[in-house]
C-alpha cells in the first residue's frame, strides 16, 4: 500500500494483519498489546508518516455511559418485547447496568438501522451492544465481529463464530423435558417451535435425542412450526387436533407457547396431564400460577443478564472474554404428573 493510501487505522490494520482496536491500542502504547506487535505497528505508522488525529480520537473515545440492548425479531414473528421471558432478562440487564453506572437504550430490529456500527457506535448512541437472540443467521452480527467493536450476544454458541455468547444449554433442556415425558409413559410427543432459530434448533436436537435413545420414531407430523406467542401455541394445537394427529404430550419451546396450547386443550375438555401432558421452557412467573401449573425448563435468566453485562464491560475495558453456556433445570408441576404414576 502506497504511503498516500495510508490514511486511517484501518489501513494500518490491513498491512499488519491485526484488528483496528489493536492498532489503536498500540499507537497509544497500551500494554494490552504485546511489545512485539506494538513495535511493528508503530514502525508501519512511522514509515507511512501516519499520525492520529487527536481531535477525532478524543471525540471517538467519548463515553456515553449507555449500553444499547437490541432484541432480534424475525420480520414475520408476532413476538414482542412484552414477552415474559424477555422482560425477565431485560430487567436483569437493566439492574446490573444501573449498578455499574450505565443507562440502557432498548431497541429492536424493526427500529434500528442495518448499519449497527454507524447507528450505535459512530453516532455515539452507546458504548457497547447487547444482542438478545441471534434469530436466523444475521449479517449484522458478523459485521460487528469483524470490526472488533464491543458487543455480546444472548443465544447459542454457534460453530465458526468468533464473538462472545451467553446462553442456556438448550439441547440438554429439551432432552430433560422429553425424557421426563417418556418416563411418564408418553410416546407421541408434539414439538411446538420454530427450528429456523438457532436456539430452537438445539431444542429440537435434544427432543430428537431423547426419542432416539428410547427407541421412539420421530414423526414429521408432530413438529408444528410455532411462533413465540400464546396465539401461535393455541393455533398449532388446534391444527394437531383438526388433522386428527395422535399425540399424548406437547413439548413447547417456550412457556408462552405452552400456555396457548393448554388453553386450547382446556377448551376441548382434554384432561391434562392424563390425556395430554405439557412441558414448556423458560419457567416464567405465570407458569406456576396457571391451571394446571406448568412443568417447564428453568433458565438462569437473572444470572444470564448479569453475565451479559459484566462480559460486555470487560470487553469495553479491553479484557479477554469467553462464551458461556449455563445449566438448566427441569421443574416438575401438575401439567405432566400423571395420576397413575
Amino acid at each position: 500500500m502506497a504511503q498516500d493510501q495510508v490514511k486511517s487505522i484501518a489501513d494500518i490494520a490491513k498491512i499488519v494483519g491485526v484488528s483496528e482496536s489493536t492498532v489503536s491500542r498500540a499507537l497509544s502504547n497500551n500494554s494490552l498489546v504485546s511489545e512485539k506487535t506494538r513495535a511493528k505497528i508503530q514502525q508501519v505508522a512511522q514509515q507511512h508518516n501516519f499520525k492520529i488525529n487527536a481531535k477525532a480520537r478524543a471525540l471517538r473515545l467519548q463515553k456515553t455511559n449507555t449500553i444499547a440492548v437490541v432484541v432480534l425479531f424475525k420480520d414475520q414473528t408476532g413476538r414482542g418485547i412484552s414477552d415474559p421471558w424477555l422482560l425477565d432478562i431485560l430487567g436483569a440487564i437493566a439492574d446490573e447496568l444501573t449498578l455499574h453506572g450505565y443507562d440502557m437504550l432498548l431497541t429492536n430490529t424493526r427500529t434500528a438501522s442495518n448499519d449497527w456500527r454507524n447507528y450505535y457506535f459512530d453516532s455515539k448512541r452507546a458504548d457497547g451492544l447487547i444482542v438478545i437472540g441471534q434469530g436466523v443467521h444475521d449479517q449484522r452480527i458478523d459485521a460487528l465481529a469483524a470490526s472488533d467493536l464491543p458487543f455480546v450476544v444472548w443465544g447459542a454458541s454457534l460453530p465458526g463464530t468468533n464473538y462472545c455468547t451467553v446462553g442456556s444449554d438448550n439441547k440438554m433442556g429439551a432432552y430433560l423435558a422429553v425424557t421426563h415425558l417418556i418416563n411418564h409413559g408418553c410416546r407421541d410427543i408434539a414439538f411446538l417451535g420454530d427450528i429456523s432459530h438457532s436456539e430452537m434448533e438445539l431444542r429440537w436436537q435434544g427432543y430428537c435425542l431423547a426419542l432416539e435413545q428410547s427407541g421412539i420414531s420421530i414423526r414429521d407430523e408432530l413438529y408444528q412450526v410455532t411462533d413465540f406467542t400464546s396465539e401461535s401455541g393455541f393455533s398449532s394445537t388446534e391444527q394437531l387436533l383438526a388433522n386428527k394427529i395422535n399425540f399424548d404430550a406437547i413439548f413447547a419451546v417456550s412457556d408462552v407457547i405452552a400456555l396457548g396450547a393448554m388453553k386450547k386443550l382446556s377448551a376441548e375438555k382434554i384432561n391434562m396431564p392424563d390425556e395430554v401432558a405439557v412441558v414448556g421452557f423458560d419457567d416464567v412467573a405465570m407458569s406456576l400460577f396457571c391451571h394446571p401449573s406448568l412443568t417447564t425448563i428453568r433458565q438462569q435468566t437473572q444470572e444470564g443478564g448479569k453475565l451479559l453485562v459484566n462480559k460486555l464491560l470487560n470487553k469495553i475495558a479491553g479484557k479477554p472474554v469467553g462464551s458461556q453456556i449455563m445449566d438448566v433445570q427441569l421443574v416438575v408441576r401438575e401439567s405432566s404428573r400423571k395420576a397413575h404414576f
